[in-house]
């Protein structure tokens, strides 16, 4: 199944998960989503008790930071600067921050 197809409330706590294996809190989660995309904690909350996809998290992103553009590096042996799909290149960069986060890193704000 396509990544965008797969609902938001089966994804999004595999990513909070990933970051609580190392320590870290599912409101760091939360912060680095915010930052990325514009959502607020309640938005994000309503969207784990919905039927909404993964695409349509990406899609209707309230207010995508302009400076995610700027994220370079790897996530699944792929650089982030290569993805030409613009969507891809979102959920990569959110997958790279929670890793960074798990990692140690500190969060963007």
């Amino acid at each position: 199944m396509d990544i965008f197809e797969m609902k938001f409330a089966k994804v999004f706590p595999l990513l909070i998960a990933k970051a609580e294996r190392k320590g870290r809190t599912r409101d760091e989660v939360f912060k680095v989503t915010m930052w990325l995309l514009g959502y607020t904690k309640e938005e994000l909350e309503a969207l784990l008790e919905s039927e909404a996809t993964y695409g349509d998290f990406i899609d209707h992103a309230p207010a995508k930071n302009p400076a995610r553009m700027d994220i370079k590096g790897r996530i699944c042996g792929i650089k982030i600067e290569d993805i030409e799909d613009p969507r891809m290149r979102d959920v990569r960069i959110l997958d790279k921050l929670v890793d960074d986060l798990a990692k140690g890193k500190e969060i963007k704000q």
